[in-house]
């Protein structure tokens, strides 16, 4: 409920928001200015979650040790309500956590995330899946209760707040439910605050219960708004940044705006590093640079074509070069005009007939899934 205190104090949102990310710059070194402004509207999401349809996750990435980023959920656990420290920790401890609402909902903070879903770990589906329920506020976890045969299914709550932090990637259910901070080591010339719990978890809870004061205080202006959206960002990442920013325009100050300028900039990289979307930068890479105005194209000459070109994946795929197997297993999870998967079909050259791809069978993908197309100087020629 919104605070009703007379004698209290109006609070200043966006002056509260500035200590906040001041803050985490103690502490801290974030690869952008937007990291900080997503990192601080996370934190103050986590005292409003019932005002949102939706939470989103927190992940702070970095493809070495020593980045930050159990600093930096450190630095979260001091400002977040309830905060349960997760590392390599059970389905079964995390769904008792979540659904067991007497003693609070918890903001879990999950350390090491990548032994659980790194390459050298297995397929841990019943995380996932909590994780991926637990984004929405209707999300619930089924499981069975009851004694022997006398078992029924029963449902049971399991939204929550949820940072991770870890080496590498994620499955991509959980990317796309997350704003991601790719962390990296700190240069020479960036110098942090030693963080010490003595000193600084007091500090940290003091503002913790300040920013609990504050999201009490726009609750009813944060519960049911519809933010207006940056150009370009809808459906998943619009459900990822509609609490952040609806918290943002409640701070206002320049909060409204630098939130919308992180979150053009964060779903950018988000997209642009996404392993998911290895076949659209396939796709794009075939129309703009490989056929580029041909309308049919050989295997042989695609492959060669996409495994010469710089600062491309295709070249090493699992230590192989992309060859014409992977080329056709990628493109035909893809479908034609006519709702049929991309295949290589025939192509009459001068030396005879060999196996190929029609830009016609590729163009209603190119225009469904692919960023919009540069405009090309010079149109590549056809092998007939």
């Amino acid at each position: 409920m919104t605070s009703t205190n007379p004698t209290a104090p109006p609070i200043d949102g966006a002056a509260l928001l500035n200590e906040i990310e001041a803050f985490h710059r103690r502490f801290n070194v974030f690869p952008t200015e937007s990291a900080y402004v997503a990192v601080v509207l996370w934190n103050a999401h986590t005292h409003l979650l019932d005002a949102f349809e939706s939470t989103p996750r927190m992940a702070f990435l970095s493809p070495e040790p020593g980045s930050g980023k159990t600093r930096a959920l450190e630095i979260c656990g001091t400002l977040v309500p309830q905060p349960m420290v997760a590392v390599n920790a059970s389905p079964a401890a995390l769904f008792r956590a979540v659904s067991g609402m007497e003693s609070g909902r918890p903001t879990i903070l999950f350390d090491e995330i990548d032994t659980v879903f790194g390459p050298k770990a297995k397929d841990n589906e019943e995380l996932r899946g909590l994780l991926n329920a637990g984004h929405r506020r209707t999300g619930v976890s089924y499981r069975c209760v009851g004694d022997g045969g006398n078992q029924s299914v029963q449902a049971f709550p399991s939204y929550a707040a949820v940072a991770v932090a870890g080496l590498g990637w994620l499955p991509d259910t959980i990317l796309t439910r997350s704003v991601i901070i790719r962390m990296r080591r700190r240069a020479p010339n960036e110098t942090v605050e030693a963080f010490r719990s003595r000193i600084h978890e007091p500090e940290g809870r003091i503002l913790r219960e300040r920013l609990s004061a504050w999201a009490d205080t726009i609750r009813d202006q944060v519960e049911g708004a519809f933010p207006e959206m940056p150009e370009g960002v809808s459906d998943r990442p619009a459900d990822v940044w509609e609490p952040l920013l609806a918290i943002a325009d409640a701070a206002g100050g320049a909060w409204p705006q630098r939130a919308r300028e992180a979150c053009v900039e964060l779903v950018t990289a988000a997209t642009a590093g996404d392993k998911a979307s290895l076949g659209i930068r396939l796709l794009t890479d075939l129309r703009d640079v490989v056929f580029n105005g041909a309308d049919r194209m050989p295997t042989a000459q695609i492959l060669a074509a996409l495994n010469a070109m710089d600062e491309a994946p295709w070249a090493d795929m699992g230590g192989k070069p992309l060859d014409s197997r992977q080329l056709a297993k990628r493109l035909g999870e893809y479908v034609t005009a006519d709702n049929t998967p991309i295949k290589a079909r025939n192509i009459r050259t001068g030396a005879g007939v060999v196996k190929g791809y029609y830009a016609a069978d590729l163009h209603d993908a190119w225009q469904r899934y692919c960023p919009m197309a540069k405009e090309s100087a010079t149109p590549a020629t056809t092998s007939d």
